[in-house]
């Protein structure tokens, strides 16, 4: 018979046996693992041990185990023999927990699709919050699960892509760095017909093709290591994920789906991010007036570029229907605004901070959508239009009375004014994408491809394309531009090449892109907000009964469309309208 208060010995297993001469009473499992022998007061049937008067106290009352089955010591089975023990060893758990490094991984929580040690339970996903689940008790529905199959597929599909990217960057570097091979010899062609003084000429025309044959080199290395990474990471889990499944750990696998749940999402995005390497193909244009104008020359020609990356798939046509909810709106008037609030651009730098232009107060204001207040207000001494994200921290505004583009730092909550860029025409829509700022304009009517220092790559103007285009926004394929006098939304590319049109709206203002490539329009005249296919090619009313929508916003992380009312009533233009797509 066992001492009273003295420790059971660790190895004791709530399946041995107790002859009945040595012992005849049950105990408390707990306990008897680190602790003094106290009779059993209650069993619980989800842990299938006894418990004594305290412990079955704590089972009541602790999260993970409050909504367990109990019974009371006249219904609890009298004998230990008669307890099975439950299939999952503690052994099985050997995954630390990220945030509590000396805690193991136990438990997951179906909310927020993640695993957890049982501090992470006790302190971020209680009962009142989270439905959380213990691994052992779901783990088994793992094994050959659909869940299973569709890990496997998406990994085997992102080295099917890793694959063709490096296939694809690598022929294309070999065919851009055999073109610029070309536009030397071209240059040493040109070279020959004048005379000594183009020698320091010709050196950088020289360099300047080395140096982008390097950068060639060295994005191609970049897209090598990362794919080649990326493989092998994918490989290595790959077959620790076949492993488990051909062995039935159900633990260790469902913990290691979880886990390369996250990893596919990080590289897919790292696959994606690969896309921004664009090779180019060149060829040598020469300079005519060089002869003549030697002096006066600085170069000996430039470099035409031809993409040679592959184009993206046309955005899908079909407009999918959404269900529309309203989540309420946000007062974005402060005790500096003089008169009713215009909002006539805005931006989301992320879920949580929105950029928005306040024309009639000459202000920028920073919008915090979590509290759903102003933060943070920029006066301006002129009258702006549109803003635009430059970087996370930077800003573009268009300037209108200045023929300005304002430059604005986004830091510490603060917006702080920077340098400003001339252009040469009365500024509105603004739009960012991949070092260029494409820019609409009225007076004339135009559009400009700018680099981020002004320099004007391209100009589109006609009275038959533009007549009143006061928004623009892009993407890395296309630039879209809202004009309400012709009552158009306008397609181009960075050629400037108008590739798609669509009519029909009343007054066309505001304009933004969603996250699978349609086009949402505020069309002020018709109360409603339209979605347009990628392609300009159909559109939806996915809005309607509005009072005159002026701006809009799309965040892809929340799926919620926030736009601007321009009244001229304060009820309504004062405020940011937020409803919720899906």
């Amino acid at each position: 018979m066992a001492v009273p208060g003295k420790k059971i010995p660790k190895t004791f297993s709530s399946s041995s046996t107790m002859g009945s001469d040595e012992d005849p009473n049950v105990y408390c499992q707990p306990c008897d693992r680190d602790g003094p022998r106290l009779p059993a007061h209650g069993y619980c049937v989800d842990c299938k041990e006894h418990l004594c008067e305290t412990c079955f106290v704590v089972h009541k009352r602790h999260t993970l185990s409050r909504y367990h089955t109990l019974l009371d010591k006249n219904s609890m089975p009298q004998s230990i023999s008669s307890v099975s023990v439950h299939p999952t060893q503690p052994d099985n758990f050997t995954k630390s927990c990220p945030k509590h490094t000396k805690e193991i991984t136990k438990f997951y929580c179906q909310n927020h699709k993640t695993l957890l040690c049982s501090v992470c339970v006790t302190l971020e996903h209680t009962g009142t919050s989270c439905k959380v689940n213990y691994i052992p008790d779901i783990s088994g529905q793992v094994i050959n699960s659909k869940e299973h199959q569709d890990i496997l597929k998406a990994m085997d599909n992102i080295t099917e892509q890793c694959r063709k990217k490096t296939e694809d960057v690598k022929k294309n570097t070999a065919q851009s760095n055999n073109s610029l091979t070309d536009v030397l010899a071209d240059i040493k062609k040109f070279r020959t017909e004048i005379n000594q003084r183009l020698d320091e000429l010709e050196r950088q025309a020289e360099d300047a093709a080395k140096t982008i044959q390097k950068e060639n080199n060295k994005n191609l290395k970049t897209v090598e290591t990362t794919c080649n990474d990326v493989t092998k990471s994918l490989k290595t889990t790959s077959d620790t994920i076949k492993h488990l499944n051909t062995s039935k750990q159900a633990d260790k696998l469902f913990m290691e789906l979880k886990l390369a749940q996250q990893m596919i999402k990080d590289y897919e995005k790292s696959v994606h991010d690969l896309a921004a390497y664009d090779v180019k193909e060149y060829n040598f244009k020469e300079n005519k007036a060089i002869s003549t104008l030697l002096d006066k020359e600085c170069s000996l020609g430039t470099f035409a570029e031809k993409s040679l990356k592959q184009p993206r798939p046309p955005p899908s046509v079909d407009i999918k229907s959404r269900q529309t909810s309203h989540q309420g709106k946000i007062c974005v008037r402060t005790l500096k605004d003089k008169g009713i609030c215009l909002i006539s651009g805005m931006i989301l730098l992320n879920p949580d901070l929105l950029i928005i232009i306040d024309s009639d107060n000459n202000a920028v204001k920073m919008v915090d959508t979590s509290s759903q207040s102003v933060t943070d207000q920029l006066q301006l001494d002129t009258w702006p239009w549109d803003v635009t994200s430059v970087t996370s921290t930077e800003l573009a505004v268009s300037l209108l009375n200045k023929h300005n583009i304002q430059f604005i730092s986004v830091s510490s909550n603060k917006l702080k004014k920077k340098q400003t860029l001339k252009v040469d025409g009365v500024c509105y829509g603004i739009s960012y994408c991949q070092g260029k700022l494409a820019v609409s304009f009225v007076d004339p009517a135009k559009l400009q491809i700018l680099d981020i220092s002004g320099t004007i790559l391209t100009t589109v103007k006609g009275e038959n394309i533009f007549s009143r285009p006061l928004h623009v926004t892009t993407n890395t394929n296309s630039i879209y531009v809202s004009d309400y006098e012709k009552k158009t939304i306008t397609r181009l590319n960075y050629q400037g090449e108008v590739i798609g049109s669509y009519s029909g709206m009343a007054q066309p203002q505001g304009i933004t892109l969603s996250d699978d490539g349609t086009v949402f329009v505020c069309d002020r005249v018709r109360n409603v907000i339209e979605e347009i296919a990628g392609d300009c090619s159909t559109g939806k009313v996915v809005l309607k009964d509005l009072n005159a929508p002026f701006a809009v916003c799309w965040c892809a992380e929340t799926c919620k469309l926030y736009f601007s009312c321009n009244t001229l009533q304060h009820n309504y233009d004062n405020f940011l309208q937020v409803f919720k797509l899906s």
